[in-house]
């Protein structure tokens, strides 16, 4: 609600004719309300093993149909699974909601290589069909050796 304040306010002083006004600093415009706690659990869980998926449900019992299918292509890629994290953003709404804003990305799931933020469905399946998901795993020798080299 405090960004959206923001947001309305800038674009109400950007319709009127120009005065002198402070500006918006762009912090100001991007703050949100992810709390101190919420943000060091997100890097810890980060940090947590090389390939950490945000996911709705389990590996096991993904409980949509984008989770799903994040799964089905890591799997297809040879993801060792001692590489891997993935935590239910369905447990902890703080999660659910402080993920999307820890990496501005606003839909889940979300997944992280080597602490960076790689993208979502649509990306992590754009990145399968091209080769370039198979490539980066394997420059980082996170697949399991012999595994997902054939799958493209």
């Amino acid at each position: 609600m405090f960004s959206r304040s923001i947001a309305s306010t800038f674009l109400r002083q950007a319709a009127r004719p120009a005065v002198a006004r402070p500006a918006l600093t762009p912090f100001l415009l991007q703050s949100r309300l992810l709390s101190d706690q919420t943000r060091s659990a997100i890097e810890k869980a980060v940090a947590s093993a090389p390939v950490v998926l945000f996911m709705k449900g389990t590996p096991e019992t993904p409980q949509c149909g984008f989770s799903r299918a994040v799964i089905q292509v890591l799997g297809m890629q040879g993801v060792n699974p001692e590489k891997f994290a993935a935590f239910n953003v369905l447990e902890d709404a703080e999660l659910r909601e402080g993920i999307k804003e820890f990496s501005d990305w606003p839909t889940i799931p979300q997944l992280y290589v080597d602490k960076e933020f790689v993208g979502g469905c649509d990306i992590l399946v754009s990145m399968h069909k091209n080769g370039d998901l198979a490539k980066m795993l394997e420059e980082k020798k996170l697949v399991v050796e012999g595994e997902g080299e054939d799958q493209q």
